[in-house]
């Protein structure tokens, strides 16, 4: 299959050399400033890849696929299809079977600073305070004590629990978790962000607001998103391009993030040609 090139408006914020280099930020400036100034997004590529685990028949999936930078891409297919595989080799995590797969033209061979993970279950450690798990990051990229503590309080407020600091993570709620686990990978200023159905344990009420929380946060720091969901409504809202991953199509999203687009004819006709891939 050929590579599939994203939409119009996706493409846009793509440029022939790649991003721009960013204009130095003051450390004393909020975390989404000091996400948006370290990097523009990263531009992610499969080359005639076959995902899957050494020893295993491969999984299905899209064998070329360009991810604009800033673009976000959300992913759907039957459980068990190779979803979570494609997060995986995009993370470094796994190599493909054939092919190449790429972060701004080059070879993705291992994990890497500047792409996160974040997963269904928020993965927090437990005996860590709510701050020093989202210090974690950073701590690990030997950022002074000072100075990593207060982007993760910064970070904390952004998603409202600046309050909570000083918790662990078994006296939050689910919701709050998530959104601990949201602010810890955004800490880090990745330029990726490969999202494992991280809403997929949330009641319907708690999931709208991260998906507006995260929609709010992520236009503030230009990162590209793969989000993995089952979720149909939430592909179709939160998607640029909807990947079905079972065929390998990709297709444009009308009305990206909109949420009075839901029952716009374009909408709908996608829905259901998503529901019928499934």
């Amino acid at each position: 299959m050929s590579t599939v090139s994203p939409s119009a408006s996706a493409a846009t914020s793509a440029t022939p050399s790649g991003p721009a280099a960013p204009p130095t930020t003051p450390a004393s400036a909020g975390p989404a400033a000091r996400a948006r100034s370290a990097s523009a997004g990263a531009e992610l590529a499969l080359h005639d890849v076959r995902l899957g685990r050494p020893g295993a028949a491969p999984v299905a999936g899209p064998a070329g696929l360009r991810i604009a930078p800033g673009e976000l891409v959300t992913v759907v297919g039957p459980s068990g299809c190779g979803k979570t595989t494609l997060l995986r080799t995009l993370a470094g995590l796994l190599p493909p079977l054939e092919g190449r797969v790429t972060q701004d033209g080059e070879a993705i061979r291992r994990p890497g600073a500047d792409r996160a993970l974040v997963f269904q279950h928020d993965a927090l450690l437990p005996w860590r305070s709510v701050r020093a798990n989202v210090e974690l990051p950073l701590a690990i990229r030997r950022v002074p004590r000072a100075e990593r503590r207060r982007s993760a309080l910064e970070w904390l407020e952004r998603v409202g629990l600046a309050e909570h600091a000083p918790k662990l993570p078994h006296q939050l709620s689910g919701g709050q978790r998530q959104r601990v686990q949201l602010a810890r990978a955004l800490a880090g200023r990745p330029r990726a962000v490969l999202m494992d159905e991280p809403f997929g344990a949330l009641d319907a009420h708690t999931r709208a607001g991260m998906q507006d929380l995260l929609v709010e946060i992520l236009r503030g720091t230009g990162a590209t998103v793969v989000f993995v969901t089952h979720d149909v409504d939430e592909a179709v809202h939160l998607g640029d391009r909807v990947v079905l991953f079972a065929t390998g199509e990709v297709l444009d999203v009308p009305h990206p993030r909109a949420r009075d687009a839901r029952d716009d004819p374009a909408t709908t006709a996608l829905r259901r040609r998503v529901l019928d891939s499934l």
